[in-house]
């Protein structure tokens, strides 16, 4: 025989389970130092990058480059609070790491939704243009920049995507975390999908940048431009492979 109990609900609180997104720190080595340093050179300009974000520290990395290595996760948690990041918990150690990740405050979590958070990888190939792929949905929001910008001067589009109307000079720099369009020459460094968005895309009327980075994906001018796409109009997008994404430069209307 089934009962059906009468309850009562609180009148002050619910408890619900909950989706929250986490930044996710894809930790390759124990080297704090070497970490810190990298850290400066990739954010040490840029110190509004995060806002706060929730940081899940991934250990699967570590394990694979380093096995059994012992990271002080005191050190790192101080590290990551100084670039406004507030780790939360940890994934994917060893037991021993596990329980030093417990004794610095941290939560253990077996699996979480996480988004991919910037790094630097390798820089790729350009490919040879495909077919012109479709035009990505417009989007809401967008940061609109009249100006040209000068060396020396940054713009970031949070959470949004990035026009800007007029040149982006050398030493200039423009991040997204969706798309960048630029409708003049980009001759600085363009950095989209900044929060690994791997569908942001850059667009120019005129492809002769210093940098250009999706989702952490980047590749520099000292690889100098091909002719057939130096000066003219491109898009910037990343294209999976097996052996990992890749950038992939389309000249525009060819």
């Amino acid at each position: 025989m089934s009962v059906a109990l009468a309850g009562n609900t609180p009148a002050t609180f619910e408890i619900k389970s909950a989706q929250l997104p986490l930044v996710a720190l894809m930790l390759k080595s124990s080297d704090l130092k070497r970490l810190a340093a990298e850290f400066a050179q990739r954010f040490g300009d840029m110190p509004d990058f995060f806002d706060h974000d929730p940081v899940v520290i991934d250990l699967h990395p570590l394990n694979v480059a380093e096995a059994n290595a012992l990271p002080d996760f005191g050190a790192l948690q101080t590290l990551l609070r100084q670039y406004r990041l507030v780790p939360l918990a940890v994934r994917g150690g060893t037991i021993e790491q596990t329980s030093l990740a417990l004794a610095a405050g941290l939560t253990a979590t077996p699996d979480v939704s996480v988004q991919r958070a910037p790094v630097v990888a390798t820089a790729t190939e350009i490919a040879a243009p495909p077919e012109p792929p479709a035009q990505p949905e417009p989007s809401t929001g967008a940061l609109v920049i009249d100006k040209p910008l000068r060396s020396g001067q940054q713009v970031y589009a949070r959470g949004r995507d990035l026009v800007v109307m007029a040149m982006v000079n050398p030493g200039a720099e423009v991040i997204a975390d969706g798309h960048i369009h630029v409708y003049a020459p980009l001759r600085g460094k363009a950095i989209a999908g900044a929060r690994g968005n791997n569908e942001a895309r850059i667009f120019t009327l005129g492809m002769a940048p210093e940098l250009v980075s999706i989702a952490g994906i980047y590749r520099t001018s000292e690889v100098p431009w091909p002719s057939t796409l130096l000066g003219k109009p491109a898009q910037v997008r990343l294209v999976p492979g097996p052996d990992g994404d890749r950038l992939v430069v389309d000249a525009i209307g060819a």
